[in-house]
């Protein structure tokens, strides 16, 4: 759910938190040293974070935006990438996606998700329209493009859409791991919209969890993935946990 605008209060707050994310572009194996100086063991990814922008981009890459989920697939396998290549976690890799939610926040998302489709419903009227007064005109219209993801309800559990991700997500671990040098030494856990709960719980109950466990290591380095919000504008970060660590921004 989150807390409105406390990233902004945090940065503005405490300044030294945010730092740059050194990102490096060459080729490699991810088995070097991490280019920021910080060695991590544990990654914990809050993929609606990663499926939102990767299925309806700002409005400022709009001429890149999939129509197909074969496209929103490879944009979030991209992204996951990115993110790995940045981090190079050592030990685990964990992905969350949002399972069925408590009943206040279904309450929530129900009321959203009814005001967007109206919304969609209301827009489609109205290019319909526009598109016979151009035809009646003579002027030039050019042909709608059908678009598979033109609705971004169907990112809930339970759709075809989320089945579909999963099946996906599956697939494209199992190529990493068998291909990927660095992903060989990692374990994987993928928690699908199966499971309910939202992602950022998941993964704090997983980590409280560890911290039980005979033979855990107090010095495990966590990081986690998340979206932040602010406004109409997004920022993502990732956020050092258990450590007084600065925060990397990805930009």
């Amino acid at each position: 759910m989150g807390v409105p605008s406390f990233y902004r209060w945090l940065a503005n707050r405490y300044p030294k938190t945010v730092v740059n994310a050194v990102e490096t572009t060459e080729e490699h194996d991810g088995s070097s040293p991490n280019p920021n100086r910080i060695e991590f063991d544990n990654l914990y990814l809050d993929m609606n974070g990663i499926i939102h922008p990767c299925f309806h981009p700002e409005q400022d890459d709009q001429v890149n935006s999939p129509v197909t989920y074969d496209e929103v697939f490879d944009n979030i396998f991209e992204y996951i990438d990115r993110i790995l290549n940045i981090v190079r976690p050592r030990k685990l890799l964990y992905m969350a996606i949002d399972g069925v939610a408590p009943r206040a926040k279904m309450n929530q998302q129900r009321s959203r998700r009814f005001r967007t489709a109206k919304d969609r419903q209301t827009l489609e009227e109205e290019e319909d329209r526009l598109r016979k007064q151009f035809e009646i005109e003579g002027k030039d219209v050019f042909p709608k493009v059908e678009s598979r993801v033109a609705d971004s309800n169907v990112i809930t559990p339970g759709t075809e859409f989320m089945y579909e991700l999963s099946k996906q997500l599956q697939s494209y671990i199992r190529l990493r791991i068998a291909n990927h040098p660095a992903w060989r030494s990692l374990r994987v856990i993928l928690s699908d919209a199966s499971s309910p709960g939202e992602g950022e719980h998941k993964i704090m109950s997983f980590i409280r969890r560890q911290r039980t466990c005979e033979g855990y290591d107090p010095n495990t380095r966590h990081v986690l993935y998340g979206l932040v919000s602010e406004t109409t504008t997004y920022s993502y970060s990732l956020y050092m946990l258990c450590q007084c660590q600065p925060i990397l921004n990805v930009f």
